[in-house]
């Protein structure tokens, strides 16, 4: 990846953007834009989308959101989505049927801080959709608001767990989807087995329950998109984490398309 991975670069926010602004240039498939920006401390910082359309196929496009960087001390789920951008440049067709927008760096001022919170000392991941005056809060709630995605995808990244696993939230297509992505990833980073993960039950890697106030679709769309977290561990290496995460990523869009595709032939 373009990217570099070295601790002396992941906090350098013009080399972290570097990718996009060159896919941007390069390829007419990717759409780089901002979806919002604000100050801190003298500085303006925004928040980057990439949109990205794959090959055409038989169906309507599936439009997919990827996010990553709601904690800016998780660097694997920012490098993840670039990465994976970028074998998207390489490979396309691994996107046939999709389009895609990806939010890579949600919390700029963290990343740049490697704090888990934002600029103003608040954890984004439990602000959604209850009113917050967080601009980064406000900037994807529009984003979700004006969007209907068929599903969306946050990648994080936990310092407390001892391998890949994932958040279904209860949702049997979620669950259907994030099985054959951890069996994927596991090939990278072994997932975490351990009966209680990030202080809920789990099994086999998958956790039902969740935290409220974390990102999702609005609370009145429907029907609802399948809606999967996936946690890779902090304290792997981080070209690993980033590999896992891909692959993760991988492996949903590819089994996503044969839900579809088994759902229409039914």
């Amino acid at each position: 990846m373009s990217a570099a991975v070295s601790a002396s670069t992941t906090r350098d926010l013009r080399a972290l953007l570097e990718p996009l602004a060159t896919l941007g240039q390069a390829d007419t498939a990717f759409h780089v834009s901002v979806i919002g920006a604000f100050d801190h401390e003298g500085a303006r910082h925004a928040l980057p989308r990439v949109l990205f359309s794959g090959p055409p196929a038989a169906h309507d496009p599936i439009r997919l959101a990827i996010f990553g960087g709601l904690h800016g001390d998780e660097p694997a789920s920012v490098l993840a989505p670039i990465a994976f951008l970028e074998r998207l440049a390489a490979e396309p067709e691994r996107a046939t049927g999709y389009e895609l927008a990806v939010y890579p760096l949600l919390n700029p001022v963290g990343y740049v801080n490697n704090t888990r919170v934002n600029g103003d000392g608040l954890d984004l991941n439990r602000l959604f959709w209850c009113d917050s005056a967080q601009p980064e809060v406000r900037a994807v709630e529009r984003e979700l608001t004006r969007t209907r995605f068929d599903g969306l995808i946050t990648l994080h990244a936990d310092d407390t767990c001892e391998g890949i696993y994932g958040y279904t939230r209860g949702h049997v297509l979620t669950e259907s989807l994030l099985e054959p992505a951890l069996r994927s990833a596991s090939y990278v980073i072994p997932r975490d087995q351990r009966a209680l993960i990030d202080g809920f039950a789990a099994r086999d890697g998958k956790i039902e329950a969740c935290f409220e106030g974390v990102l999702s679709a609005p609370p009145g769309q429907r029907p609802r998109p399948f809606d999967l977290i996936f946690e890779t561990p902090a304290l792997s290496p981080l070209d690993l984490q980033i590999e896992a995460a891909v692959t993760a990523l991988d492996t949903i869009l590819d089994e996503y398309r044969v839900f579809l595709a088994y759902g229409q032939g039914l």
